[in-house]
């Protein structure tokens, strides 16, 4: 079937095109346009703009943390109006409707990824990717203790994202879940995991290494040391100059972006990263932006989140050990009243505006930590217009933007900006030269979107989304319900570090390590359950 979308503005930055054209779609791929051949179907999209699928490279939506919250707080859904429909269809309904194509859940523990991957299975119209996250299970830290070549530990983070099925490697506070076991309740990144040497800094280095050594696509995806704690600033700047020259991703980099300026002790530092990033090309950060209002944090960050329990909203919470880095689950509210969470909200924009390179910035709220998912059409129109972000400021305890420089910043992102942050940029980082584009070849993941006064109203109801060519939304609601594919990387490895993994779980835990393996069975019988994402050669 030929399909013509004729008449949009069409903004495409990865191929430099932004223009009033026609696009064609052949069997789920954009082509270019055939001579004189007449499209079975012709969509009018005249005075929209259209953009390839957007890619969200860090929300929490599937897993053992994510489930736990939802026990944790059913109220947060009851009454509302799909309370009836699978949260799993609700999510890819509510994905979509923004234009978006596929998500990645960045903190699934290998243990967990079959049921992980059951639950995005379940999930409709996007594609979906896992991260496997390494850095505080004993294997690996006794790989460390007792000096083996980068090599071995290469070999088992490849075994692992082979039986976890994921498109890359995710480290949490590395070593401070395995010392929180032994009573630890503050670690940094030159502190030692108790009855060994081995460094928060030595973790992240190996598995940075590893990471190169296999030819991943996505840089190691870290969770620092010391989230949320006023001064932390410093701890970002020390792991960004450890990583020296080799590529790092920084998640929910706005987490780290407090000092310990004013008269409150707590202030943002978010300038300061900014700069370090612009002035290092091998960091990439997601933002992880605050937004008023009450969410849930959930986290493999264990030690982080038994520290943080005392300000749960409501007044419960849940704290999980386990193998690796268990997890923590506290309500929160964030507050436009309160001095903290404002200066917060103020420093994620700062880190969006200040950091000039939107290719190595992405477009995050560390759903739901921050704020869920669906307040992303909101942040974009305080990213694209300013004098909506001043509306918010005046409205902020002044006493907190005095500590921030937001007030001053004048820049405004650009819908190409936008279109590069959400889409070329996530493609690029993934490994994917498929997607985040409109040029031939690409997938016919394609959002079009109806221009409105309201930013934030036309970016929440796409006017149309294709996934692979099909029409699934239109007005923002759905039209056909398909299902993805699970992105994944396949690295080879040493057989014999198959072996000693054997033998390591047969001795420790009498289970076959092939048990935790994800199946092709765990994609609930799609046709095409898995994608494989090739290798940087």
């Amino acid at each position: 079937m030929l399909t013509c979308l004729t008449g949009g503005r069409i903004i495409d930055p990865a191929n430099g095109r932004d223009a009033v054209d026609d696009l064609w779609i052949q069997d789920g791929r954009i082509i270019d346009a055939p001579d004189r051949a007449q499209a079975s179907e012709t969509i009018d999209v005249s005075g929209c703009i259209v953009m390839a699928g957007a890619i969200d490279i860090h929300t929490h939506v599937a897993g053992t943390n994510v489930n736990t919250a939802r026990l944790l707080l059913p109220d947060l859904r009851a009454g509302t109006a799909e309370a009836s429909v699978p949260v799993s269809h609700i999510i890819g309904r509510l994905y979509a409707a923004m234009g978006y194509t596929m998500v990645v859940e960045p903190a699934i523990s290998p243990h967990v990824a079959p049921q992980a991957h059951l639950e995005l299975a379940d999930i409709p119209i996007i594609d979906t990717a896992i991260l496997a996250v390494l850095g505080n299970d004993d294997y690996l830290l006794r790989l460390m203790a007792s000096r083996e070549s980068p090599a071995a530990i290469a070999d088992y983070a490849a075994r692992v994202l082979a039986g976890s099925q994921a498109i890359g490697i995710k480290a949490i506070n590395p070593g401070a879940a395995a010392s929180f076991k032994s009573n630890v309740r503050s670690f940094g990144l030159d502190d030692a995991v108790p009855n060994s040497d081995v460094t928060s800094r030595a973790i992240i280095n190996a598995l940075q290494a590893a990471t190169e050594t296999l030819g991943l696509p996505h840089p190691l995806h870290l969770h620092c040391s010391n989230l949320g704690m006023p001064g932390n600033a410093e701890t970002a700047l020390a792991t960004m100059e450890a990583a020296g020259d080799t590529r790092l991703h920084i998640a929910h980099l706005q987490f780290y972006a407090y000092g310990k300026d004013g008269p409150r002790g707590f202030s943002s530092a978010a300038p300061r990263l900014a700069e370090a990033v612009n002035a290092r090309p091998n960091i990439t950060a997601d933002i992880g932006q605050v937004m008023f209002g009450q969410t849930v944090t959930v986290s493999s960050d264990v030690l982080r989140q038994f520290n943080a329990r005392g300000q749960a909203h409501p007044r419960k919470s849940v704290i999980m050990d386990g193998d690796g880095n268990g997890g923590g689950i506290v309500p929160y509210r964030y507050r436009k009243t309160d001095f903290y969470n404002a200066v917060q909200w103020a420093a994620g924009l700062e880190l969006f505006l200040l950091i000039n390179d939107p290719w190595r910035v992405f477009f995050t709220t560390d759903h739901p930590n921050g704020a869920p998912f669906t307040a992303y059409p909101d942040l974009l129109a305080l990213l694209m217009d300013r004098s909506l972000r001043t509306q918010h400021i005046e409205s902020l305890p002044k006493d907190a933007m005095e500590v921030t420089t937001l007030a001053s910043i004048t820049r405004e992102y650009t819908l190409t900006e936008i279109a590069i942050m959400t889409r070329a940029a996530p493609a690029r980082l993934l490994g994917l030269p498929d997607r985040g584009h409109l040029g031939p070849r690409a997938r016919a993941d394609i959002a079009v979107y109806r221009p409105r006064p309201d930013i934030a109203a036309m970016f929440r109801d796409a006017a149309l989304v294709l996934k692979d060519g099909v029409p699934v939304i239109r007005d923002g609601v759905p039209i056909a319900h398909p299902f993805g594919r699970a992105l994944a990387v396949r690295p080879g490895f040493d057989p014999a570090a198959d072996r000693q993994l054997a033998a390591f779980y047969d001795t420790i835990y009498g289970v076959s390590h092939a048990a935790f393996d994800v199946p092709e069975a765990a994609r609930l019988g799609r046709t095409q359950p898995f994608e494989t994402v090739p290798c940087r050669t």
